[in-house]
Parts: structure tokens; sequence; C-alpha cells
């Protein structure tokens, strides 16, 4: 069962068009990064699915029309952006207390068990807690509300290594039980790397590649030559070559590895550099990519 169905799905800004008329199909149960530079049309597509945005085309999210439905759509969906939305003078136990006023799927017993393997404490304000301390609250309020579709705008965006890898490790463990559906965008491409299901790369409103993490593992090669079988490499038509410390690196799509083996070194690729082989030139602005 389809949780997002998008046809034709299109978006501009006066001239600037942001969604070109884009399908895409997320299932129920997978989690679905969506990675592309500034100005891909990222933002805007999750804004459509939210209900936060009007659109042309065909959009459809848990079974709903997320611009006419939003009001009941809300009840089963969670959002996190990379803004802070929480009142800087809120107290963490106010902030518990409101979402439980006003969100009837809140298990504040949940949140305060996640809160209680913080240092976040319940008498202080907003403005006094790191800006991971407030990630990890927010966090600790959205994984208590029952929701089937988790929206992750570059939830991470300013934490440090430290309570970005707490951040997913938490979502994966206290929060994802394979019937609910995450989405997430992030140019921390390399940390997804063993959280994500699927992929989408995204470049001036166009989706260019869309395939889950099984697909590109069986497609997508990447050789690391030897220096003698640099032409022979060459020769089987990478799509896409960069040079690190001396060293070819050739990324490749559907081709042998039993003759890639023969000229060196083969391996899956990471999200970061099949981005930059896919997308191109702009590709560098998505971290971890190397141009």
């Amino acid at each position: 069962m389809a949780c997002i169905e998008a046809r034709g799905l299109r978006k501009s800004f006066g001239t600037t068009v942001a969604l070109n008329g884009v399908n895409f199909s997320v299932e129920e149960g997978r989690i679905l990064g969506m990675i592309g530079p500034n100005g891909a049309g990222k933002t805007t597509a999750l804004n459509a699915i939210l209900g936060l945005t009007p659109y042309q085309g065909e959009l459809r999210v848990l079974g709903r029309n997320p611009w006419t439905e939003r009001d009941q759509l809300m009840r089963d969906v969670c959002f996190i952006s990379d803004v802070a939305i929480l009142p800087r003078w809120i107290k963490v136990s106010q902030a518990l207390d409101y979402v439980a006023g006003v969100h009837p799927r809140f298990d504040r017993a949940k949140a305060e068990a996640f809160l209680a393997k913080t240092t976040v404490g319940r008498d202080r304000k907003v403005k006094q807690l790191s800006k991971g301390m407030v990630a990890q609250l927010h966090l600790a309020l959205v994984m208590a509300i029952d929701a089937k579709l988790l929206v992750l705008d570059e939830p991470t965006l300013g934490l440090d290594l430290l309570y970005r890898k707490q951040f997913y490790d938490s979502l994966l463990n206290d929060y994802f039980d394979r019937n609910r559906t995450i989405v997430v965008t992030t140019h921390q491409v390399d940390e997804l790397q063993n959280v994500l299901t699927d992929v989408m790369f995204m470049d001036r409103g166009r989706i260019v590649l869309d395939c889950s993490m099984e697909e590109i593992e069986s497609r997508y090669a990447e050789l690391t030559v030897q220096p003698a079988q640099v032409a022979a490499a060459r020769a089987l038509k990478p799509i896409h070559e960069r040079n690190v410390l001396g060293r070819s690196i050739m990324l490749f799509d559907r081709a042998d590895r039993s003759q890639l083996s023969a000229l060196g070194e083969v391996r899956t690729p990471g999200i970061a550099d099949l981005f930059v082989a896919v997308v191109g030139d702009h590709a560098g602005e998505v971290k971890g990519a190397k141009v």
C-alpha cells in the first residue's frame, strides 16, 4: 500500500518552477531519503505532502488530499523541521503539557521515558537548552505521538556528530517499527547510508533517480582502478570518474562485476558519490560528496 502517491506534481513560484510534474510513490513502512542541492524542490515537495502549500497534479497522503483534508491528515502525521518552532520561553514540562492537551495520540509517559535518557531537565526553558537538547526535546514530543508518517526536513542541521548519531539511533530503535513511514531530507547523506530503505535524487524540480537501497547495491559499482588498467576500465564506459590521491575511481551502472574485479577493487558506492555521478556538477552542495 502506498503511503504517498504523487502524479504530475507541479508547483511554481512566479516564473520559478519548484516541482516540474514529478511522479513518485512511497510505500508504507519505508524510510525514504530525498536528496538534492539547494533549490532542487525537496522542501516544496514536503510542504505539498504536509498540506502547507497548494499544488497542481494529483497527490494522496495516507489516502487523503493533503490540501483539502489537512486537519484529518495531521492526526496521522508528524513533522520536524530544521527550524526549531518551540517557543524559547516555554519550559520543557510546559511543552509536554501543551502537546498532551492538543494531540489525542500523544503518549506523555513515552515522551518522559525518552527524555529520561537525556540531560534535558523538565524545569529548564527552551532558551536554556543547547541546539542538540532542543532536537532531543522535539524528537521526544514527536516520537510519543502515534503517527503513521514522520516527515523530517534537515532534522540534524547544525548538530554535532554525536547528537546526529543519537538522533538517528533513537529514530530507528525507539520509533521506526516497519509499519510507520519516514521521509527525510538532508545534506548529511553519508550518515543515512545504513538508515534508508529508498533514495530519491532531485535536481531543478525533477526526480533524477528513485530506487531502493537494494537496487543501488545490485545496479551500481564503484571501482578503484589499478594504474595499469585505467584504459581498460574506461572502455567499459563508467558514468563518472574522479581522482583521489592519484588513483582513479570510476562508477558504473549495470556493469559486470566480475569484469570490474579484474581491473581493481570493487564496492558499492556511497550515496554522496552516486549523487555526484547521477546529478552532476552542482551535486557538491550535498555534504560528503567528493567533487
